[in-house]
């Protein structure tokens, strides 16, 4: 019989750590006496970071005696007290090898279902002291398992355990741990993973992605950076211009996916390599790369494409990008503004290609027809689809009217919460946007206002993707720089997407540190190569790994929150 020997709470707090302000609740102790379970948690129980904790499907985390004892003697610790695993219940038995996803228990008053494992997280090593501790739980299968209450009541320290029901698929905490985080994972026990209603929707959804193997980048055409030569440069606007790109020998470059990007290093004025990236406007099988480049003020890179001349080399990287059409016989929105157009425009000529059946809205923003990137060229494409229809949108006061024979109808102002239903677009649709973010994050408010499901709205950022720093204090923005302190002489590393290039120092622990001290917005959340929250598209270089992450990333990719250059290296942050 398994029994309940602590029950442990702990408000959140603010703790100093590595120069930032983590806001908390893994410190709890446990209590004298009996404690009410509720719906979102303990009485006296909070949670500081409530996108990764907490909540009606982790309303309460356990952990075992067993696992205190074994990682005492693994660990060489005696200090190891109850609570400090961050769990509200200390239990004497129920392993995680034994329990099961589904399995409902009752304790004291309160009857209670097995939803996920819990969360990889770096809090659990920073209230340790062992920073590796989540790559430790999951490699040594003893995570630990979160709680739904389905019954509120009170339970205190000495209330037995009782097994209610076992789940269905009698899936085990340790091995849906395992499914998510470890290599060699079964296809046949990923189907019972998603055949258990008591998972949790987070766990569910990442179950799906790696049932459609949607998280594994393709191999890259080629490793690093290869030389093409300028074709041609074509004018599309007053401040646009395309610059189409063929191999040196003549031979057709290979198939990118529609929405994919090229990363280009040149040379400019004869100061450092630069790299910048820009969107695919080609059709994906052309054999030629096109990139259109919007000219900025002050851009070393996009003044010296926009005057360069036939003949010039440039080095590009692989296509790259998860933003890509896919596959499907459901309706497509395809929606841009302004020079984010490029992206879309390759889907749209993928599905020009195909005489694609599908029902396909083409949407885009422009300020006015002079500005109006790629009008003629989207017109035709749209034209060439059984089922195409096409909105445009002109934001200037006083713009005039496309002159265009047979053009397209044009709208003044931008498109508002009533725009979807006057259009007639499915709710069912598979929406892409691409654009500047304060206009991605508008109509992403107005597709989902409109009924479109948000798994089925895909964007393409402009720039840096933004941070993800769980429990962190968010402070003001600072624009990413060179690392303080003398320059250090190590290799060089580029945020491509950042523009910034800066020498290693072999005092930084991993690529993500440098990443930090540069304010390059990052992405993470267990920092010890588990949750694959950091990884990374790398377009150039190779890497070596301290520790070694439990899965290795995809092909092209890398884990920055374990990983070091071991030569010049260029990331896709």
């Amino acid at each position: 019989m398994a029994t309940l020997l602590s029950v442990n709470v702990g408000t959140p707090e603010d703790v100093s750590w590595q120069g930032r302000t983590v806001r908390t609740g893994a410190w709890k102790s446990p209590v004298r006496g009996a404690r009410t379970v509720r719906r979102l948690n303990v009485d006296g129980d909070g949670q500081g970071d409530l996108a990764g904790h907490g909540g009606e499907m982790r309303a309460v985390l356990v952990y075992q005696l067993q696992s205190y004892r074994y990682w005492r003697e693994q660990l060489g610790r005696d200090d190891l007290t109850f609570g400090m695993f961050g769990e509200n219940f200390t239990v004497d038995g129920l392993a995680d090898d034994d329990v099961c996803i589904g399995d409902r228990y009752r304790i004291g008053e309160a009857e209670f279902e097995v939803t996920q494992p819990r969360v990889t997280c770096y809090r659990v090593g920073m209230r340790l002291g062992e920073p590796a501790m989540a790559s430790l739980l999951v490699a040594h299968h003893r995570p630990g398992f979160y709680l739904r209450v389905l019954t509120e009541g009170r339970v205190e320290a000495g209330d037995e355990i009782t097994l209610v029901r076992r789940g269905p698929e009698e899936l085990s905490v340790a091995d849906t741990d395992a499914l998510l985080y470890l290599p060699g994972r079964d296809p046949a026990r990923l189907r019972r993973a998603l055949n258990i209603p008591a998972l949790s929707p987070g766990w569910q959804t990442s179950f799906r992605e790696l049932a459609a193997a949607r998280e594994q980048e393709e191999e890259p055409a080629w490793q690093g950076f290869r030389p093409v030569r300028v074709a041609r440069i074509v004018p599309e606007t007053p401040g646009v211009s395309s610059i189409y790109l063929d191999s040196t020998d003549g031979t057709p470059l290979p198939r990118a996916r529609p929405g994919q990007y090229l990363s280009l290093r040149l040379a400019t004025d004869g100061a450092a390599p630069t790299v910048r990236s820009y969107s695919l406007s080609s059709a994906p099988g052309a054999g030629t790369y096109r990139i259109s480049v919007k000219r900025e003020a002050h851009g070393q890179v996009s003044g010296y494409l926009h005057t360069g001349c036939p003949g010039d080399l440039v080095d590009i990287a692989s296509p790259r990008g998860k933003f890509v059409l896919e596959a499907g016989t459901g309706p497509v929105l395809l929606v841009s503004a302004g020079i984010g157009a490029t992206p879309v425009l390759a889907m749209l000529h993928q599905l020009a290609a195909a005489r694609d059946t599908r029902q396909v809205w083409w949407i885009h923003t422009a300020r006015d027809r002079a500005r109006h990137v790629f009008a003629d060229e989207a017109h035709a494409l749209v034209a060439q689809l059984p089922h195409g229809h096409e909105r445009i949108h002109y934001t200037a006061a006083g713009a005039a009217p496309d002159p265009r024979p047979g053009g397209p109808r044009i709208r003044y102002g931008r498109m508002t919460a009533d725009s979807p239903a006057e259009m007639g677009i499915p709710r069912d649709a598979d929406a892409y946007l691409c654009g500047p973010a304060a206009f991605m994050d508008a109509l992403d408010a107005v597709l989902r206002g409109y009924g479109l499901a948000a798994e089925r709205i895909h964007t393409e950022a402009f720039g840096a993707l933004p941070a993800l720093n769980p429990g962190v204090t968010p402070t003001a923005a600072v624009r990413p720089h060179q690392p303080a302190g003398s320059p250090a002489g190590g290799p060089p590393v580029t945020f491509a997407r950042s523009g910034i290039t800066t020498p290693w120092s072999p005092a930084r622990a991993s690529l993500l540190e440098l990443a930090e001290a540069c304010d390059v917005p990052a992405r993470w959340s267990c920092r010890t190569g588990v949750c694959h929250t950091c990884v990374t598209l790398l377009l150039a270089g190779d890497v070596t790994y301290a520790p070694e992450p439990l899965e290795p990333p995809g092909a092209g990719s890398v884990l920055t929150c374990c990983s070091r250059p071991a030569g010049e290296v260029v990331l896709d942050l």
